[in-house]
């Protein structure tokens, strides 16, 4: 493991401890703050804040996974741990979303309790808490091309729509009691149901995309561009035949095929295919190369 792998896993997994900790954190002063108060909004976030430790968890093994040295079974290693990561997420994502909305259907048939002010503070204080943390492991996941984290912060986010939800149904509730508005009471149980929407649509998109790079997903000829002009400039490269560069979790692993002159000797070759593979090797982002050299031949 090199310093940027080795600082890349020291920065996610820092990440990830931060979210277990703070979902920890959270869900014990929403469900003190839901007791006092009386607010089943708010108990029920502290429970959606409790089962997120659960993806946070998860991440961290993924990380740990996908960091373990390539082996005789794994010769390209195992950075599409954290993509299989980033897939579990998202299905636990997608059953928050789903708990969300059946659980504000089957509060409708029940009687609406008025919570106490505490409860509002409690609410604000996790939105701020959550988009921070959202803000931070999203800024995390990009630098360091981690999906799991970007997955994650996105669970990150969610939290904050259904905190906005249960803020504003708690609001709706208490404002409603005092003006005597009836209707206004049932104001948290739409927007659950809205919530529950969007955090399902959020989870769908953010899987769909872990599965599609899972696939064994090639880069586009646009995003390669640097690649194949690097490759060219090497000495002794006529031509690029063919270059992929598959996604394997967060890096990336480049097949080439190249031609050379067909008059020079097989260890000429080597060393222009080495000195092409060093070259490639250069960007962090590139795991490993593999570089198949041919006989220069005019079209």
């Amino acid at each position: 493991m090199n310093s940027f792998e080795q600082t890349r896993y020291k920065m996610i997994r820092r990440g990830a401890v931060i979210g277990i900790i703070g979902n920890i954190l959270l869900a014990i002063i929403k469900g003190w703050a839901g007791i006092v108060a009386d607010s089943r909004a708010l108990v029920a976030d502290a429970v959606h804040s409790a089962s997120d430790v659960v993806s946070s968890i998860a991440v961290m093994i993924g990380i740990r996974a996908a960091n373990l040295p390539p082996d005789k079974d794994h010769p390209y290693g195992h950075g599409k741990a954290e993509t299989l990561t980033a897939i579990i997420v998202a299905v636990l994502l997608f059953i928050v979303g789903f708990e969300i909305g059946l659980n504000a259907v089957k509060d409708a048939g029940e009687p609406v309790a008025v919570p106490k002010t505490i409860a509002l503070y409690a609410v604000v204080f996790s939105i701020a808490a959550k988009e921070a943390m959202f803000r931070y492991k999203h800024y995390l996941g990009k630098k360091y091309r981690s999906e799991a984290i970007i997955t994650d912060a996105w669970h990150h986010r969610s939290d904050v729509f259904s905190s906005l939800a249960a803020l504003a149904g708690i609001g709706a509730t208490i404002l409603g009691d005092k003006a005597g508005i009836s209707w206004m009471l049932y104001g948290d149980l739409a927007a659950g149901l809205i919530v529950s929407i969007m955090i399902m649509k959020m989870a769908w998109d953010l899987g769909t995309d872990s599965i599609h790079n899972v696939l064994d997903h090639v880069l586009h000829s646009e995003d390669t561009v640097e690649m194949r002009r690097q490759a060219a400039n090497v000495e002794g490269v006529m031509q690029i035949d063919e270059l992929l560069a598959r996604e394997h979790g967060h890096y990336v692993i480049v097949d080439i095929k190249l031609s050379v002159d067909p008059l020079i000797t097989v260890e000429e070759g080597h060393a222009i295919g080495k000195q092409v593979k060093e070259t490639l090797l250069a960007d962090k982002n590139v795991k490993d190369v593999f570089v198949h050299v041919n006989p220069y031949t005019k079209n």
